[in-house]
């Protein structure tokens, strides 16, 4: 398994803004012809399933198994179903069911599947100034922090987190605007790094908090809630859109991942002695 590099995962997003909402004949020439290359699937993905480990730890045995190359792009899942939309990879990996459905329902993507879940946490300053430990209702939770004004550092990037954020915002009946909401449009990892240099609090996946942990100094502050599920899904791109799609080697992939084999690897991934992924698979 191999991260695709920097220059050419900005080229990618470049053809996707350039190309987008067009069909088999706008998209990017080689863009499909790197996607049908034999033996190599492109996976579009969350950074949270690279950034905590995951796909270094369960690639490797696919790619043993089927003697296929899988290359990743690590994106927000914004970007990386617009990836997937616009035929530049072969499959992806996400955590936005109700988005992922969406786009099933448009026809981009088939053989949508459940593959795992964990949840999403809070993180914040150990003084936790809001006092949110002592909160049972992520609705209040949300009110405190911008009842207080307290920073609240956002990923402002259409990923899987920012989407869940927003939602949680509007359960909540507020729309955080002011100083102290913060917006860095960058992935889970540089914004974590952010809320720990601000003293704020923040929406994170716990996988890629419990990987970074050592490195920062906010903790855990409010966890639990029915509405922190994270759900992730895999599903393949519409080989009916873009006859260079690699639907063969998608398919591998997802039936691998959906497997009892593959299931039991997720269950056992637990670089920080807990597991971070739970499988369940549909």
């Amino acid at each position: 398994m191999k991260k695709l590099p920097v220059l050419l995962l900005l080229i990618m997003i470049v053809v996707v803004l350039g190309v987008a909402g067009c069909g088999d004949d706008g998209s990017s020439a080689a863009a499909k012809s790197s996607n049908s290359a034999q033996g190599r699937i492109l996976l579009a993905t969350t950074t949270s399933t690279y950034d905590s480990g995951l796909l270094d730890y369960l690639l490797p045995s696919f790619e043993k198994l089927h003697g296929v190359d899988v290359q990743v792009v690590s994106l927000g899942t914004g970007q990386a179903l617009e990836v997937g939309k616009n035929g530049d990879v072969d499959v992806v990996l996400v955590h936005a069911r109700e988005a992922e459905l969406a786009m099933v329902h448009q026809g981009h993507y088939v053989d949508r599947h459940d593959v795992m879940y964990n949840d999403f946490i809070i993180a914040g300053p150990d003084s936790d100034p809001a006092d949110l430990r002592q909160l049972t209702d992520i609705e209040e939770v949300f009110a405190a922090i911008a009842g207080q004004q307290v920073p609240f550092i956002s990923r402002g990037d259409e990923s899987g987190t920012h989407v869940k954020e927003k939602a949680l915002w509007q359960k909540a009946g507020i729309s955080p605007l002011g100083d102290w909401y913060v917006d860095t449009g960058a992935g889970m990892g540089d914004t974590l790094r952010m809320a720990d240099e601000m003293e704020g609090y923040i929406l994170t996946d716990r996988a890629t908090f419990l990987s970074m942990q050592d490195r920062l100094e906010l903790a855990i502050v409010f966890e639990g809630a029915e509405e922190l599920l994270n759900q992730y899904g895999v599903m393949a791109v519409n080989p009916d859109n873009y006859s260079g799609i690699n639907y063969q080697g998608a398919m591998q992939l997802i039936e691998y991942l959906i497997s009892e084999d593959g299931q039991k690897m997720i269950s056992d991934f637990k670089p920080y002695g807990e597991t971070l992924f739970f499988p369940n698979a549909q």
